[in-house]
């Protein structure tokens, strides 16, 4: 296993009142045994191709070109909504921590908003020429993407010529007649086809996510054998017993059920996994907020928000569960001097990683004395093996949740009905 989860202080033994009883959690366990055949199902018949993934390589080497390709630009514009920009820019991250990709690798930038002086301030300052273009819209029809792709393509046809929009596009969407294929088909773009089985926020391990990671320089091989090493033994399991984003599942949904657990917090203790933590809200949020059911994800970052959300997290209401995702960062960094300060000597002789990891495990017990539930998931290396398996745990965590609550999670009527309104304001505008 890449990560190690540790759940005892999340239980009443530990944090008392608040925390979710041993007899609760072998119940809420014992109810996901018929899952893990609902999920072998899945494997087996093809019903949902995510969990096929993992064990692929003939994709990545089919993806390859289009990769090298667009790592010849300086920079590339990833266009999407949700999942169609979560995963690439969660697994770039892992390259780019803001300062600028790999040497000789392109700067990728992901375009998930359509605020206009945004987009103004790319095509502004961006070398369009020189600039690669990957708009990615399952369905072909998202009205963020369309907007972005217009609004760009028609920046890149006017200072590049109307060539540069073939070779510089390469959109991915379903193989069926929709806007955005339609729209790449005039120009002459690269099309990919993005599986309709695999929605847009289950997609990291998909092109969708492999192709941005492949140009940033990750190995993709290696991210989806992470995903593999916690995958394998759900599906060949014989009891939920032992498996992680089972446990995961049970204690998120016993603690909702039982104590009022209603907001989860992920709070990682490395910059690199900052992105992921905005992951994990969205497939929680829009996979598990359905009849009434799913738990709000809230989303810090350790060391920042102790000097402001942890405020919260410990004086105010006790109705979260904390996820602490910490790196073994001990020894990591220069060796701090303390210049003779004597108020300082407690950093003499340190790093700066052993202070991250200090700070990361006196937060965690803090939320533990204050009788907060608290789950601690422990890595040794942040990398794409490491990355894979936690997004992995946290798809299989989702779905093991959706199946105690009883609900689909791979729908989204909410979201859809925002979609159909906003439509209806543009068209109600254009008449006015």
């Amino acid at each position: 296993m890449f990560y190690r989860q540790t759940i005892d202080d999340a239980l009443d033994s530990s944090v008392g009142a608040k925390g979710l009883s041993r007899a609760s959690l072998d119940r809420a366990m014992a109810e996901l045994r018929p899952a893990l055949d609902k999920i072998r199902h899945w494997h087996a018949s093809d019903e949902l191709p995510l969990l096929k993934l993992p064990a692929r390589r003939d994709d990545l080497a089919a993806l390859k070109p289009h990769a090298e390709r667009f790592a010849k630009f300086e920079h590339v514009v990833v266009m999407g909504s949700g999942g169609s920009s979560l995963s690439g820019k969660t697994l770039v991250a892992l390259k780019d921590q803001g300062f600028g990709p790999l040497k000789g690798r392109p700067k990728l930038w992901f375009m998930d908003n359509i605020d206009p002086a945004s987009f103004a301030a790319l095509i502004e300052r961006l070398p369009l020429g020189r600039t690669g273009f990957i708009p990615i819209s399952k369905s072909g029809g998202t009205p963020e993407t369309i907007a972005a792709f217009l609004t760009l393509t028609a920046a890149l046809q006017a200072k590049a010529g109307k060539a540069a929009l073939a070779s510089n596009v390469l959109a991915i969407t379903e193989a069926t007649d929709n806007p955005l294929r339609r729209l790449a088909t005039q120009m002459g773009c690269t099309i990919l086809d993005h599986d309709p089985k695999v929605g847009g926020r289950f997609s990291a391990l998909s092109l969708v996510g492999m192709l941005p990671a492949m140009i940033a320089g990750l190995d993709c091989a290696a991210v989806r054998a992470g995903a593999a090493s916690v995958l394998d033994p759900v599906l060949a399991a014989n009891d939920v017993t032992g498996i992680a984003p089972a446990i995961g599942a049970a204690l998120s949904v016993g603690l909702a059920r039982e104590k009022g657990i209603n907001i989860t917090v992920l709070m990682p203790y490395v910059d690199r996994l900052n992105v992921f933590a905005f992951w994990y809200r969205q497939i929680w949020a829009e996979s598990l907020g359905k009849d009434g059911n799913g738990t709000t994800p809230a989303v810090a970052l350790g060391t920042v928000d102790q000097h402001s959300q942890v405020q919260l997290y410990l004086g105010g209401p006790a109705d979260k569960l904390f996820t602490f995702l910490i790196q073994d960062t001990a020894g990591q960094g220069a060796a701090l001097q303390a210049g003779g300060d004597k108020a300082l000597d407690y950093l003499a002789g340190h790093t700066m990683g052993d202070l991250l990891l200090a700070e990361a495990d006196a937060t965690a017990a803090t939320t533990v004395k204050a009788g907060r539930p608290t789950r601690i998931i422990r890595v040794a290396e942040v990398d794409e093996r490491t990355i894979g398996a936690l997004m992995m745990h946290f798809i299989l965590e989702t779905i093991f949740a959706a199946h105690l609550w009883k609900i689909d999670a791979f729908d989204q009527p909410a979201v859809e009905d925002a979609k159909v309104l906003a439509r209806q304001y543009l068209s109600q505008r254009q008449k006015s």
